[in-house]
């Protein structure tokens, strides 16, 4: 052979060489707050393995939720040996799916020696639909172990999601890890079951329910057709603390079919946590409740081909604080948010803080610096553009309440109405390019 053609030989050899660590490589995880990363465990894909081959398309959200904290009362065990069912609703269609676990508040490594995909055989169950049972690996791994603080996405899984649906995210743990990342303001019921029934097409096996979403914090689908994602950042006037439980009547939800609707072919995903603050973490390392500020970067930038954020902060800032809040540093926060966006190419659309008298927080001080603060907003020196959620919702008569037709009982948080009211005022046109707050 000649020296021309050893090297061709040798070229061939090392490109084999990269194809296959390429391959091996393909485990996609991250840490939430940048500090640790999970790892695959050793094991073959196994009957009902389906990693989606490579194709056109774009990766979107079509459904999120942020981590809050600990789950209470998991902090020792975790939920060793129980298969955990979420279901999540999409706002978005593709032809796959990957999803994203998280173990940021776990004290110590999680191991998932299953998990697994379906969509709902229908409404208010934990039954698949017939055919649609995938099992997710972890670069080939159908295990995955997680590190505390971190989370992990899975391979891509062939299935087509439609819009507007439910879908079924299992995860079963045989070892003690605690506490469990969770989101506890679901407003939809999830299911749990003893031992490993992540591949069960039926319901029969889960007879716990929770109103929580454990572990799982993202769904995103591979989509050819799409716009990109809209994020909906906030606190419990986006979590939809008061809407109907298992109706997906939160503003969000209600948003993504104006889209639909509009042929507008945006995922929309919702990081509303309730209690949620500008500027100041709950208690604990990591934070409970981590800050908007803070949080930001995990819940808004991280995710897959965001173009708009909408944001609806502040009403926490000025409630929460034993003292009186002070308006320069809050707008101060929501000017770094949107600075934040900016510098990753995104568009923010900043909301009014709704009234709130008749809560047992509300003071007359506390009224100015509400109204303080959405002058500022309506100014044009904050957002990129606006939606103005306090004159959509509030008492014509009395502006500084919501319209009792909007209000929850509460006073401070709307019903379904109050919801569908917020996603309506939002311009759809507001969405697109325009010209960027000057900050």
């Amino acid at each position: 052979m000649t020296r021309r053609h050893h090297g061709f030989a040798l070229l061939g050899a090392v490109v084999a060489l990269i194809v296959a660590l390429s391959a091996a490589l393909y485990l996609v995880v991250a840490p939430d707050d940048g500090a640790s990363a999970a790892t695959g465990s050793p094991g073959g894909g196994g009957h009902g393995a389906s990693a989606a081959p490579v194709s056109a398309g774009t990766w979107i959200g079509s459904w999120a939720a942020a981590p809050v904290g600990g789950e209470p009362g998991t902090g020792t065990d975790g939920l060793a040996g129980r298969s955990v069912r979420n279901v999540v609703h999409t706002s978005a269609s593709g032809t796959s799916a990957r999803v994203t676990l998280s173990n940021l508040y776990g004290q110590s490594a999680l191991t998932l020696t299953h998990a697994s995909v379906a969509l709902a055989a229908g409404h208010d169950t934990a039954a698949a639909a017939p055919g649609t049972m995938r099992r997710l690996t972890f670069g080939g791994a159908v295990s995955v172990v997680i590190p505390a603080g971190g989370q992990a996405v899975s391979d891509a899984v062939a299935l087509r999601v439609p819009r507007a649906a439910d879908v079924l995210v299992t995860t079963y743990s045989p070892t003690a890890s605690g506490p469990v990342t969770y989101h506890p303001r679901a407003r939809q019921i999830s299911y749990v079951a003893a031992g490993d029934r992540t591949e069960d097409a039926g319901a029969a096996a889960y007879t716990g329910q929770t109103p929580y979403w454990r572990y799982v914090t993202a769904l995103d689908v591979l989509s050819d057709d799409s716009a990109g994602t809209v994020v909906a950042f906030g606190d419990s006037l986006t979590d939809g603390i008061t809407s109907t439980t298992g109706a997906n009547r939160r503003w969000t939800d209600v948003f993504a079919g104006r889209l639909r609707g509009g042929g507008l072919r945006y995922g929309v995903v919702n990081e509303g946590i309730s209690g949620n603050q500008v500027l100041a973490d709950g208690v604990g390392r990591p934070a409970v409740n981590e800050s908007g500020v803070g949080r930001f970067g995990r819940d808004v930038l991280s995710r897959p081909d965001v173009k708009v954020v909408v944001v609806d902060l502040g009403v926490n800032d000025i409630l929460r604080n034993p003292a009186l809040a002070d308006p320069d540093a809050v707008v101060a926060g929501l000017r770094t948010l949107v600075r934040a966006a900016h510098g990753h190419g995104i568009r923010v659309v900043g909301a009014t803080l709704m009234p709130f008298q008749g809560h047992a927080g509300w003071t007359p001080a506390r009224e100015r610096v509400r109204e303080e603060i959405n002058e500022r907003i309506r100014s044009g020196r904050v957002y990129d553009a606006v939606t103005d959620f306090d004159k959509a919702l509030r008492d014509p008569y009395a502006p500084d309440r919501l319209r009792p037709y909007y209000d929850s009982g509460d006073h401070l948080h709307p019903n379904d109405a109050g919801f569908a009211k917020m996603a309506e005022s939002i311009d759809l046109p507001g969405l697109g390019s325009g010209g960027s707050a000057a900050l």
